[in-house]
């Protein structure tokens, strides 16, 4: 019998992130890997179509190793699905660096076919970067929103970061994992393809994302003077909520001369706009464009000191990161101004600027049972790389209270009867599992964020 384990070794500092601060991560995308690529029927007609693809894959004319036999085996034996049988964490749950996140484990002359599953179960890496990342996100903004957002308004802040980065993906599937994970932290998402998959896929048909009408530099440009395009958006959407870039061709002049002029018709309207530079330095932007909101629409002092401007805000999306999300909103506060104003995008940096050693994933041999029925428990511990440690054994996971009821790996033998049930469950066993056993996107939901509060 062979098991290996994935574990998550570090999170680095390409999150954007002071990682002496936070460490967590969150784990999460395993269903749709297992569902689109492990849970499926092998054919005959499969093997041999591996076999030939392999036979001529190779180099100085050495045979690629394939073992069309057991593939053969498995399929008459298995109702034609792969004999694994996979441990994984829920989706959302967050753990800490070294934590076993999923194991695989094979019996007997099935041991080999494991790393034919490893890689694209690895790649689990990729939602899992991005939900840690906007949960960073959303923890930066949650400190500035204590600060300076009255209760009555600490719902806007499901909507403060929205996902812009469906034209940043390699492919559809990508924008779908990747868009999916950010909605585990927040509402905001112009990347359907992520939000109509979470919704009818995971969530029983419940909507889990939101959007508003906004124009691009396309739109703005198109009209004789960004005037008529901002009054062309005004009319169409001016009763909602909506959002229109200032800075096709000059910011300032925007904000000063063209801004006033629709002012009437957006009071008219009745809605609320969305102010959005698109290239331009971040904090100066964001100031510009709260100061010039104020003058024309005003702005009233909330209970804890700060202005909320009327009907308007500011949204930017230019290169942020948890670190300039920061000095972002810093800077509005250094102006007088709440977290309630301000709205953030993240684009390609959210979805694919993160990669696998974002966090270090890997996955590891962790155990093996050879033919004499002899156990070996394997650790990799390399001399000159220590913080590459893996751990050894099968694994049984368990939310510790003592650690704020962090998961914590114990040995699969080891009897601990004041333990809760391991927290690693199945989700393949030879086949697919009843779908019951993944939770709803609301019930990850919340698993992401309940523990996230709580520090040691």
């Amino acid at each position: 019998m062979l098991c290996r384990t994935q574990i998550v070794l570090r999170i680095t500092s390409t999150c954007g992130q002071n990682m002496a601060e936070e460490v967590r991560m969150v784990f999460c995308g395993l269903r749709y890997i297992t569902e689109q690529y492990v849970a499926r029927r092998w054919t005959l007609q499969d093997v041999d179509m591996a076999e030939a693809f392999l036979r001529t894959h190779n180099f100085g004319f050495t045979e690629y190793p394939f073992p069309k036999h057991l593939f053969l085996k498995f399929i008459a034996e298995s109702a034609e699905y792969f004999p694994m049988h996979i441990e994984a964490l829920r989706e959302g749950s967050v753990v800490y660096p070294y934590t076993p996140v999923f194991q695989i484990a094979a019996k007997d002359e099935y041991s080999s076919l494991i790393t034919y599953l490893e890689t694209v179960l690895l790649m689990a890496w990729y939602p899992s970067t991005v939900a840690t990342l906007s949960r960073l996100s959303r923890a930066v903004i949650e400190d500035h929103c204590r600060e300076s957002v009255d209760e009555d308004g600490r719902w806007t802040l499901e909507t403060r970061m929205h996902d812009f980065g469906f034209r940043g993906c390699t492919c559809v599937g990508q924008s779908m994992i990747g868009g999916a994970a950010h909605l585990l932290s927040f509402d905001g998402a112009d990347t359907l393809s992520a939000a109509f998959y979470a919704r009818y896929r995971l969530n029983n048909g419940r909507p889990v994302a939101t959007g508003i009408p906004a124009t691009e530099h396309l739109v703005m440009t198109a009209y004789s003077s960004e005037r008529q395009a901002m009054l062309s958006t005004i009319e169409a959407y001016g009763g909602g909520v909506f959002a229109c870039v200032k800075d096709s061709y000059d910011y300032s002049r925007m904000l000063s001369e063209v801004l006033p002029v629709v002012t009437s018709k957006k009071l008219e309207k009745g809605g609320y706009l969305v102010i959005c530079p698109d290239n331009y330095d971040q904090m100066e932007a964001m100031l510009l464009g709260l100061r010039a909101a104020d003058k024309v629409f005003r702005s009233v002092v909330r209970g804890k000191g700060y202005r909320v401007v009327t009907g308007t805000s500011v949204i930017q999306g230019d290169g942020v990161t948890p670190e300039s999300l920061r000095h972002i909103l810093a800077a509005v506060h250094g102006a007088g101004y709440s977290a309630q104003s301000v709205w953030f995008v993240m684009g390609g940096g959210l979805l694919q600027k993160g990669n696998r050693d974002t966090m270090s994933m890997a996955t590891k041999l962790s155990s093996i049972t050879y033919a004499d029925g002899e156990t070996r428990d394997i650790m990799k511990l390399l001399k000159e790389g220590s913080e590459k440690v893996s751990l050894p054994g099968k694994f049984a996971m368990h939310a510790d209270p003592d650690q704020g009821s962090a998961s914590v790996a114990f040995c699969k033998e080891e009897r601990r009867p004041a333990r809760s049930e391991s927290l690693l469950q199945a989700v393949y066993k030879g086949g697919p599992v009843d779908p019951n056993v993944w939770d709803g996107f609301a019930t990850a939901r919340q698993r992401v964020s309940d523990p996230w509060h709580i520090r040691n």
